[in-house]
């Protein structure tokens, strides 16, 4: 007689502890949800198998974005910061980004823990190889369970698919390649074949990392030395400001690759799995092998790399920029042509890595498929690359399967609100047809999308859903109140051409030849809040993160009011609802290639239809037509 299989049951399953399903079931957890969250090893559970950097261009407005409602990576990445730097510190507010150098390991140890000590969240180790389903009466799918690897099953009323690079995964390096997920750990399988049983359409996709390197073996003298900045603004609020300032900060250093290197590399170009054929999978257009860059931008005369650490207590370093799937005797004779590389002893070679994962169009801005009521995608299974960018739709689609679960609304971010919303409505009305990478040029609304001010744009979004705390809220309010009064005292306070002149004249400013306020002179491209303290005399004590508020806010201010008028007719748009039901194709005037396309996407929103490509301003004219005939 056959043993009856073990049932276990939970309110929500989710699938994969990176970063996406981190903070997928965090939010899940903190929101009074029983989780699971399912791993392939314990100790692989917050994993960085690229550069253990958070943060970037656009990268770390998302992570700004995380901490402003609820989400835990922000804070786990200034606890672990090992470098921390503001990148285009010489462009405006808008495109200024922070970025950081994580310790790996330690990150991986503080998420870890941090998952264990959750309340109503369970962490298990364990390969999921099937999702089930029922067929309700008016014909539409729900999850109601999962089965693992060992045979046990699971019940659910809702899963979260975050499995990252795992999902059948292959590596490649050179003519080698053998099936396994990042660092050689065991890739998922059988997953795959049971999401294309239930409808779910999947495409392969691919990454790679470049080699690691014995810290000892590299000349530091021949490169140059990179340090981070002064005064780090923290990601997180929950992270007291003196903190990262009283950190010892590593230095990370630049190389740049020379005609030898690429000599080196266009001789066995053959060699690559990229070029010999091996790889199939669609690489991120915005992060190529250095093979690829070769031949994509063969005028350029060198290209540059960054060499920095993994870790405190490794010697392990990570050479960003230099990824690839050529053979290992090519990764090290590339390598040793670098200056101060010529000794140099790999530790891990590098690899390139194939995936599968869904076309997200297949979902809704949610995160939720339309086909199978309660399954949610998330990071790079939903197309997307980038630690930041999986963890933002995880905390997403986290917080829409415990709403869902509770029976309330869900969460929808707009493109005008958030970065998130941004990444988002691009994946589910636009979708991709390569690894998705953040870019602060993705957002028409950056004006308004800054860093410092991501707070004030989603803070009452998390207290709302439950993800930020009456204490933290209460601190927010305080807050927005000191930055308000602030921009209020600088509007009315008024100097004389004789109190203002003096300071003008010495940084090279046209004096006043009337009174003008504070404000007014920090309306002037070239003065900054912090300069105005030598004139400004009654100066209340704000936080570093609080006086860029103030100094963006009124910089900006006019440009801000632009878009804000833009977002206002984004948002007449958007609430225009179309029915869920609407027959595209029997709709008269509309274009075949709109009526598909619409039909395929079935966007829940005017705003939305208007963003897919192929549907013109002609097309939506007949929608609003159609709609008002309806």
């Amino acid at each position: 007689m056959e043993t009856e299989k073990n049932e276990l049951k939970t309110q929500l399953a989710v699938i994969g502890a990176g970063h996406a399903g981190i903070e997928a079931a965090l939010a899940a957890a903190r929101m009074g949800v029983d989780t699971v969250l399912f791993t392939l090893s314990l100790d692989a559970v917050a994993n960085m198998p690229c550069n253990p950097s958070i943060g970037g261009t656009a990268k770390g407005h998302l992570v700004f974005e995380i901490d402003a409602l609820g989400g835990e990576m922000g804070r786990a990445a200034d606890l672990v910061t090992l470098q921390s730097r503001t990148l285009n510190t010489g462009k405006g507010a808008a495109v200024q980004s922070k970025r950081v150098q994580a310790d790996r390991k330690q990150y991986q140890r503080l998420m870890k823990h941090t998952l264990e000590t959750t309340p109503h969240l369970r962490l298990v180790q364990a390969e999921i190889v099937a999702l089930r389903t029922e067929t309700d009466e008016a014909g539409r799918k729900h999850v109601v369970g999962l089965e693992t690897r060992l045979g046990e099953v699971w019940s659910c009323r809702a899963t979260v698919i975050a499995t990252g690079t795992y999902l059948e995964g292959t590596v490649f390096v050179g003519n080698v390649s053998y099936d396994a997920g990042p660092d050689g750990l065991l890739p998922a399988k059988g997953l795959s074949a049971s999401l294309l049983k239930e409808g779910i359409s999947l495409r392969r996709f691919k990454t790679g990392t470049p080699a690691r390197i014995n810290r000892r073996s590299i000349d530091f003298s021949k490169i140059e030395e990179q340090k981070g900045e002064e005064h780090p603004i923290p990601f997180s609020a929950l992270t007291d400001s003196d903190y990262l300032a009283g950190t010892e900060q590593l230095s990370c250093h630049i190389v740049y690759t020379n005609a030898e290197t690429h000599r080196v590399i266009l001789d066995n170009l053959t060699r690559s799995a990229m070029y010999s054929g091996k790889i199939h999978g669609t690489g991120p257009r915005y992060c190529p092998s250095i093979e690829d860059k070769l031949v994509r931008f063969a005028d350029k005369e060198r290209h540059q790399l960054f060499v920095e650490p993994l870790g405190k207590d490794t010697e392990e370093m990570y050479l960003q920029g230099f990824s690839t799937s050529l053979p290992t005797d090519v990764q090290h004779a590339m390598l040793r042509t670098l200056p101060g590389f010529e000794q140099a002893e790999i530790m891990r070679y590098a690899y390139a890595i194939e995936y599968d994962c869904a076309d997200p169009t297949q979902m809704n801005a949610t995160l939720e498929f339309k086909q199978i009521d309660g399954l949610f995608g998330a990071g790079q299974f939903n197309g997307t690359s980038g630690y930041e960018e999986a963890a933002a739709q995880g905390l997403l689609a986290g917080i829409n399967a415990a709403q869902k679960i509770k029976g309330l609304e869900p969460l929808i971010l707009s493109r005008s609100g958030s970065y998130i919303g941004t990444l988002v409505d691009d994946l589910v009305i636009k979708g991709t047809n390569e690894p998705y990478r953040m870019m602060t040029s993705r957002s028409e609304y950056r004006l308004l999308l800054r860093q410092d001010n991501a707070d004030s744009r989603l803070t009452p979004l998390g207290h709302r859903v439950g993800l930020i705390g009456e204490a933290r809220f209460k601190e927010f309010e305080a807050k927005q109140v000191r930055i308000s009064a602030e921009k209020a005292r600088l509007e009315q306070t008024v100097l004389s051409p004789a109190k203002a002149n003096v300071f003008l004249e010495r940084i090279g400013e046209t004096p006043l030849k009337s009174g003008a306020s504070l404000a007014d002179l920090l309306r002037r491209p070239s003065i900054s809040y912090a300069q105005l303290a030598e004139i400004d005399e009654n100066r209340p004590f704000l936080t570093v993160s609080e006086q860029l508020t103030v100094e963006s806010d009124i910089k900006y201010a006019g440009y801000a009011a632009r878009q804000i008028g833009e977002v206002k007719r984004h948002i007449k748009l958007e609430e225009k609802k179309l029915p869920a039901d609407i027959d595209y194709k029997g709709i008269k005037g509309l274009r075949i290639e709109a009526a598909q396309k619409l039909d395929k996407i079935r966007p829940l929103t005017i705003g939305q239809a208007s963003a897919i490509s192929g549907v013109n301003p002609a097309d939506i004219s007949v929608l609003l037509i159609y709609l008002g005939l309806h």
